[in-house]
């Protein structure tokens, strides 16, 4: 028999709440426990109530979601599931809130609202079932100076063929910030890609590239994969890496759904895979599903060297778990430790 999630939904808007309760309802597994109206009636019903899941509203009066959610993660940890506008600050919001400590996100409809709330519902539904099963405790003792750039050898400056490939989903917001900004400005070019949407993933590459050594952009088609720039993939394209006579590029166009994600990072690591062969990195990072094994796996066989984050690091062990089930890993390693073994490995070769 299935465990019942308890789930605690926070909204200023009772319309809402209500159009919450019911959608998550529909699926047995799913109980509402209890609705508040903003954080403050939401702190006391999370003592009261002991929910599983949260799901927060991203904009509220008297303290926004953001805010509340930093206060939550250090004093008492609990998956959250962030309820987005696609306004630009909403996105903004969004991104900040991942990095604080929220699973996952879904975004509210604008336009043909009815579907647009029937497949939000959908979304929702999965993701407070995902998120019930994610590890969020570390939040609560994180490190201040897991941002230090680690140094990087001389070598590192003189390759110009060399590339790292990352892929993640929950919870990799904040993974890939803690990798990437431990790497220095000479390191070789990464690329990307973490589950987002159209126009977050815009969002996601300019707040990294505030807190990276590295340069940090959304890939457009053509751009060059080169050391000291991280591409992270756009929402809603496949991307992939080709080799331009002693050159990497990205390809980024519209395509199906791979292994159920646009961008896919099995999409990405094949043809890393293909064009890139020994002189790649693969890493994978924490993440719901299994995108990235087969991908990783090629990888793998073609000579990269390849890295998992490990359990204990993770928000969500997925993906990692699915990779290395798949014989894809070389190295199964805390989040703190894969930026050194990265350097050390383009290093030694």
């Amino acid at each position: 028999m299935n465990k019942i999630i308890r789930v605690l939904i926070v909204d200023d808007s009772a319309m809402i709440r209500t159009i919450l309760t019911d959608g998550l309802s529909k699926d047995p597994n799913l109980e509402v426990v209890g609705v508040a109206a903003d954080p403050y009636i939401a702190r006391d019903k999370i003592v009261e109530l002991k929910p599983d899941v949260l799901t927060l509203d991203v904009e509220m009066p008297r303290m926004d979601g953001l805010e509340f959610l930093r206060k939550l993660m250090v004093q008492h940890p609990i998956p959250v599931v962030m309820v987005s506008a696609l306004t630009e600050r909403g996105k903004r919001i969004t991104i900040e809130a991942l990095e604080a400590g929220a699973v996952d996100f879904v975004t509210k409809p604008r336009a043909d609202v009815a579907r647009g709330l029937n497949e939000m519902m959908i979304e929702l539904r999965t993701k407070v079932k995902l998120a019930a099963s994610a590890n969020v405790s570390h939040y609560k003792s994180r490190r201040s100076d897991s941002a230090r750039v680690l140094a990087a050898s001389c070598a590192l400056a003189e390759t110009t063929d060399k590339i790292i490939i990352i892929g993640a989903s929950a919870g990799g917001t904040e993974a890939i910030k803690e990798v990437v900004s431990r790497l220095p400005a000479t390191s070789p070019g990464v690329v990307l890609v973490q589950h987002m949407p159209e126009g977050f993933t815009r969002m996601f590459a300019e707040r990294l590239n505030t807190l990276s050594p590295m340069y940090v952009k959304e890939a457009e088609d053509g751009d060059r994969a080169m050391p000291g720039v991280v591409l992270v993939a756009p929402g809603a394209l496949q991307m992939r890496i080709i080799r331009s006579g002693g050159i990497y590029r990205v390809k980024c166009e519209k395509g199906e759904k791979v292994s159920g994600h646009s961008p896919s990072v099995n999409v990405l690591m094949h043809s890393a895979a293909s064009c890139a062969g020994a002189n790649a990195v693969g890493v994978i990072l924490t993440g719901m599903g299994s995108d990235g094994a087969t991908g990783l796996k090629a990888m793998h066989d073609a000579g990269a060297r390849t890295i998992a984050q490990d359990q204990e690091s993770c928000v969500v062990f997925g993906m990692p778990r699915a990779a290395i089930n798949n014989g894809a890993v070389d190295y199964v390693l805390s989040l703190e430790d894969i930026p050194g073994k990265v350097l050390e490995l383009f290093s030694a070769r």
